[in-house]
């Protein structure tokens, strides 16, 4: 991989970058379940790479209302604790094999990111806005892991909104968990889902009634 010089404040870029292999990309982009997931996860110049291509989102009037927290290595068997607690508390009569499952949560696959939705209340940008620059992330980091040659599945799950949860992994109390984020290498390949029919999707302004 070639190392990266993000281009200077000001310097004028090229407007659009044709690519048959990005347009193949996008076409055919899949989620793989964490079930699915392995290892070896992106090493640390890759993973900044992901997460460089992450932040590299539409952001009205540059607010950044967003940041990463890596679990890897222990630290995912230390937030996997964490997990566990709060699932416990939440379901005092769940059996140790459903807990043990929560606290193997994120062991599926070798590095989980959790975007975090850092809205600025105070900033003029609306709340909406940001959020979606937030989902935006999402939405990169897949595309950068998967061009990247790994695997990923970005989902919520419980976890995403427990307060005990959030307070443990550092979130502030207007912060939300915009999606965890799994890498790794896939076991098998994903299937093909189904998608919307696209004209039922699509209207046309000043046509129809």
């Amino acid at each position: 991989m070639q190392p990266y010089t993000p281009p200077e404040f000001g310097a004028p870029l090229p407007a659009a970058h044709p690519s048959p292999d990005t347009i193949e990309l996008l076409r055919f982009r899949r989620s793989t379940s964490a079930d699915l997931l392995t290892g070896p996860g992106p090493d640390a110049p890759t993973l900044k790479s992901i997460l460089e291509i992450a932040a590299r989102v539409p952001d009205h009037r540059r607010v950044s209302p967003f940041r990463f927290i890596i679990f890897e290595g222990e630290a995912r068997a230390k937030a996997g604790d964490v997990l566990a607690r709060a699932f416990k508390a939440n379901e005092p009569g769940a059996d140790e094999a459903r807990i043990s499952a929560e606290r193997g949560r994120f062991m599926r696959a070798p590095v989980v990111i959790a975007v975090v939705s850092a809205v600025d209340a105070t900033h003029r940008t609306p709340e909406w806005e940001q959020i979606l620059t937030a989902g935006a992330v999402c939405q990169n980091m897949l595309i950068a892991a998967s061009a990247h040659g790994f695997a990923a599945q970005w989902i919520t799950e419980w976890c995403a909104y427990d307060r005990a949860v959030l307070d443990a992994f550092g979130l502030g109390p207007t912060e939300r968990i915009a999606g965890y984020v799994y890498l790794g290498k896939a076991k098998e390949d994903p299937r093909e889902r189904q998608r919307p029919l696209l004209a039922n999707h699509v209207s046309r302004f000043g046509e129809g009634r």
